[in-house]
């Protein structure tokens, strides 16, 4: 039950912040589920294999250039999902930055 609690809000989040920013479309809430979803299998999946890769870009930047991974599994979502759209790397950014501040806020209302 966790489980999908944590991508229901996840979704919330998501549908929020493409709501909020012009660069990021999501045609539904049903499809913020699926972009949820997909986003959070890259997470899992993608993520560490390009973290690994970068160690020493990542290293160099302090850290930084994870911002530029998650920015880059966003697009990547994009790409996979005809419900999802990203118009540029910045928006991409923007959109990881601010749907893990809303998720945050939105875990600790819910939990």
């Amino acid at each position: 039950m966790s489980l999908l609690a944590n991508l229901l809000i996840s979704a919330l989040a998501v549908y929020l912040t493409a709501w909020l920013l012009p660069g990021i479309s999501v045609k539904s809430y049903w499809a913020a589920i699926g972009v949820a979803f997909v986003i959070g299998l890259l997470n899992v999946l993608v993520k560490p294999l390009l973290t690994l890769l970068t160690i020493p870009v990542t290293v160099l930047t302090l850290g930084l250039f994870l911002f530029v991974i998650d920015a880059l599994v966003v697009m990547l979502a994009g790409k996979l999902l005809d419900s999802f759209q990203v118009n540029g790397f910045w928006w991409a950014l923007l959109f990881s930055i601010i749907v893990s501040v809303v998720t945050n806020l939105l875990y600790k209302l819910f939990y």
